[in-house]
């Protein structure tokens, strides 16, 4: 017999979602404030000469400065207030949870609760403030070197050192808002929305190429299949779980003995979700931004490095692999304690079969987590990195590459768990409002 969510989740349809107004002005609001973020991409810092940036960024076309514009939503090739994106508040993010592990004043505002999360934002927003001031330093410095400022000088990299700041902070404050007033995490969808919006002109421009003889058709098709398979595997993999069997004991309810139940542990093959190549790519966007835009009138050894480091390049690549393997296992170990469950199933009878409660379940619980972290590293590398290396090779737009692809999907998925979670909860209130009306009415009819 189907359960009471599983009755209500078959329920849900178009005149549900048209009954549900606090979901539907959530998604007016989500909707506002990406028209927002998108219009503010347009916005371009003050003093730069369009077509000397152009000329820049044809020159690196297809290096790291291309992968970070699909991050930026093309701020960046447009120069705009917010060419830096969400990057530098994802970068302060990693090094504050990093100190988290490491400094013991950090690590104790993790159990100060809401308190203890409110300085943690704060400490990260003024992180945030600090890498973007030296990103959009080198910015300015790296412009004008390269003669794509109109008056350089000092009036020129404070306006756009300001500017970049205000920028970023505002798309902070906006992804905030988006998570707490609208559907979905808003960091995650104000990155989504910035790369949809380049995947257009990526596909237009790989056809051009098949149109003039660069590339054959043969290889367009090859690379449309090569979407759509690795579509059809994040989903899998994303959806897949390994389910650990909890058994519980029979209990006496008065003269009665209930039958012992059994429940199961889902534990996803990646429970991370985007997290590690995000992170991964804003932690290596650090540096190389900075050294993309000072190698060109900087010492040999900041062009040698910036050569090593480029996009695509075996050195890049070994790196972003090993930083996407770092952050899977480390988040890992921050959203999923054996020992803390181990010990809320003991606490509530549960047992898994064969395994002793406590410690040797809390030791055989790590012991699948870690296996099956092991395979959800090797397929966020995998998915990452294999693309990028066939599309360098192959001179395409790398829009569609797996770590592009990865986010979309996943953040869509999210997305629409987040709508069904609002429906299931507004069918709920209306379940109750009618369960407390029928008592009204007997009650009356009573007395």
């Amino acid at each position: 017999m189907a359960s009471l969510s599983e009755k209500l989740a078959s329920n849900m349809n178009m005149s549900a979602f048209s009954k549900a107004e606090e979901l539907q002005k959530r998604i007016w609001f989500t909707l506002g404030a990406l028209i927002i973020y998108r219009l503010g991409t347009f916005i371009p810092l003050p003093g730069i000469d369009p077509y000397a940036l152009n000329e820049l960024f044809s020159r690196h076309a297809g290096g790291i400065l291309d992968m970070f514009n699909m991050f930026a939503g093309g701020a960046l090739a447009r120069m705009t207030i917010f060419a830096l994106n969400i990057m530098p508040y994802i970068s302060a993010a990693i090094i504050i949870q990093l100190g988290q592990s490491v400094i013991p004043s950090l690590a104790a505002l993790k159990k100060e609760g809401e308190a203890g999360q409110r300085k943690t934002n704060q400490y990260t927003r003024i992180l945030t403030v600090f890498i973007t001031i030296i990103q959009g330093y080198s910015i300015a410095v790296g412009l004008e070197s390269m003669g794509a400022v109109i008056n350089p000088g000092f009036l020129f990299r404070f306006t756009t050192v300001v500017s970049l700041v205000a920028g970023t902070m505002f798309i902070v404050w906006l992804g905030e808002q988006i998570t707490a007033r609208g559907v979905g995490n808003g960091s995650s969808l104000i990155i989504t929305v910035g790369i949809i919006a380049n995947i257009p002109s990526a596909i237009a421009k790989t056809l051009e190429l098949g149109r003039l003889g660069t590339i054959p058709a043969s290889l367009i098709i090859f690379l449309m299949i090569m979407v759509f398979a690795l579509i059809y595997a994040i989903v899998f993999v994303e959806r897949a779980q390994r389910r650990i069997i909890i058994q519980y004991p029979k209990r006496q309810m008065g003269n009665a003995m209930t039958n012992g139940e059994s429940s199961h542990l889902p534990l996803k093959i990646n429970p991370t979700g985007v997290i590690p190549p995000i992170f991964a790519s804003s932690l290596l966007m650090l540096p190389l931004t900075i050294v993309s835009f000072t190698s060109e009138k900087g010492p040999a050894w900041l062009t040698t490095l910036s050569s090593y480091l480029g996009h695509g390049k075996p050195v890049y690549l070994i790196l972003f692999s090993a930083l996407i393997i770092f952050f899977t296992f480390f988040y890992t170990a921050v959203v999923f304690n054996p020992e803390e469950t181990a010990d809320n199933l003991k606490r509530h009878g549960g047992f898994i079969a064969g395994i002793r409660p406590g410690k040797n379940t809390a030791e055989y619980i790590d012991y699948v987590l870690t296996r099956l972290t092991v395979l959800g590293s090797t397929y966020l590398v995998f998915l990452c990195v294999l693309p990028q290396v066939l599309i360098t090779k192959l001179q395409v737009p790398f829009y569609l590459g797996g770590t592009t692809l990865l986010i979309v999907v996943q953040v869509t998925m999210d997305f629409v768990a987040q709508l069904q979670s609002h429906l299931l909860a507004h069918q709920y209130e209306g379940l109750i409002k009618k369960a407390s009306l029928s008592k009204g009415r007997r009650s009356r009819s009573r007395k």
